[in-house]
């Protein structure tokens, strides 16, 4: 009898790309599982953008215990990365590795320890995905040259290294056999580099014949020129969604992070993708009570939410974390935090709102993906929410007209 298997991912769609790989890995050997329910061995992959993220990935040390207290425990990725320590003090975690060698956990099951391994230079090409969702995850790039001054990212995940690009090209080959929908991610993906050179755009390019949808997961400005803005609007495969990470409104606020643009240079990365693609989904970070982020400083980054006129923002408080430069300086109080983060609510609400309704009456592309109480629903090109009546398959791709706001998106009505 096959022993049992829990997958436990927390954290960011690279993490989801890595716990596929290793699910791929392990699945003719073992029987797996990402519910969180009774097995023999669990694999935690945890996460450390925040402090919180970390606190959550300690706390399902406590969950499985009470699920099976004889059970080992594997703890990988970024919080046991930045401290093993924590999770070797649990008697009942048998192994801990880091980032690195999380393709060779298949060897390592039976080990004990502490086996983190250094972080490489070179990208490690070992872990391939097998999707069993609508959307696959297909990751091209890992670590960080950065050093935003609030992020421990490029001291737990590395400096930046690049996937190959007959890799990618395979891979995103094999899961458009069966994905609807491929998404590219990696910790920053737009510093992808061919012989030193950026080449988002050749990874890309490359993808552009495949029969399924392809989105990025994120962009730095810095890859929006007008050369890559062309090339990219030709792929019909494309979807017009820019996760472009922000952080904050302010400059002086941008400065302080470490972060290389300004609030000008921002909008006019903006301002050049709406050249060329029709009412696109322009998304964003924002953290809420850095350090030096005055009340100017936030009222300032709530007029240009609304200059930009993003279509959604995913913001949250700022996280402290030791190690970094943002760890030295006086903290803001977190009932202002919290105050600030109440008032952005509204606006950010607001600007969702107001791009839904630029959306009615609109033609949608809809990847189905789960059916309840009466409704389909799925993501368009754009990155709306749709909803249609009735029954459809997952994965299906269905194409419909949108009438009226709805739930947290938009219903639409089918084109037969």
């Amino acid at each position: 009898m096959k022993k049992k298997i829990c997958l436990i991912n927390l954290g960011c769609k690279v993490n989801q790309y890595e716990i596929d790989g290793i699910y791929n890995q392990l699945k003719d050997d073992y029987e797996v599982t990402s519910a969180l329910e009774k097995a023999d061995i669990y694999i935690v992959n945890t996460c450390a953008v925040t402090s919180e993220a970390e606190r959550k990935s300690r706390q399902y040390l406590a969950k499985i215990k009470k699920l099976n207290p004889d059970a080992r425990i594997i703890v990988m990725g970024c919080a046991s990365q930045h401290d093993s320590t924590k999770f070797l003090s649990n008697n009942q975690v048998s192994l801990v590795i880091g980032n690195a060698g999380k393709g060779k956990v298949k060897d390592m099951i039976e080990d004990s320890g502490d086996l983190s391994c250094p972080l490489t230079t070179t990208y490690e090409d070992n872990l391939m995905a097998t999707n069993v969702r609508t959307r696959g995850y297909v990751k091209i790039q890992d670590g960080c040259n950065s050093f935003c001054s609030y992020c421990l990212i490029p001291y737990i995940r590395g400096r930046s290294r690049s996937r190959a690009l007959d890799s990618i090209v395979k891979e995103a080959s094999t899961l458009s056999k069966t994905c609807p929908e491929i998404v590219l991610t990696g910790i920053n993906v737009s510093d992808y580099r061919i012989d030193g050179r950026l080449a988002l755009k050749e990874v890309l390019l490359a993808l552009k014949d495949l029969p399924c949808r392809v989105r990025m997961s994120s962009f730095e400005m810095n890859i929006i020129d007008t050369d890559f803005l062309v090339g990219i609007s030709q792929m019909k495969n494309f979807c017009p969604h820019f996760h472009l990470s922000l952080q904050s409104g302010s400059d002086n606020v941008l400065k302080d992070m470490n972060r290389h643009y300004t609030t000008a240079q921002f909008l006019d990365k903006v301002s050049q993708i709406r050249e060329f693609f029709d009412n696109p989904a322009i998304t964003t970070d924002l953290i809420v009570g850095y350090p030096t982020e005055t009340e100017e400083d936030f009222q300032t980054t709530i007029e240009f939410l609304e200059k930009v006129g993003f279509s959604s923002v995913h913001f949250f408080a700022y996280s402290n974390r030791e190690g970094t430069r943002a760890s030295l300086l006086p903290q803001i109080n977190g009932q202002v935090i919290k105050e600030r983060e109440n008032r952005l609510k509204v606006v950010v609400d607001r600007l969702k709102r107001n791009y839904l309704e630029s959306n009615i009456s609109c033609d949608m592309e809809i990847l189905i993906e789960k059916s309840d109480a009466g409704y389909s629903s799925g993501l368009s090109r754009n990155y709306i929410q749709c909803y249609v009546s009735g029954e459809y398959r997952e994965g299906s791709v269905i194409y419909a007209k949108s009438v009226a706001l709805f739930k947290d998106g938009l219903l639409c009505e089918a084109i037969e």
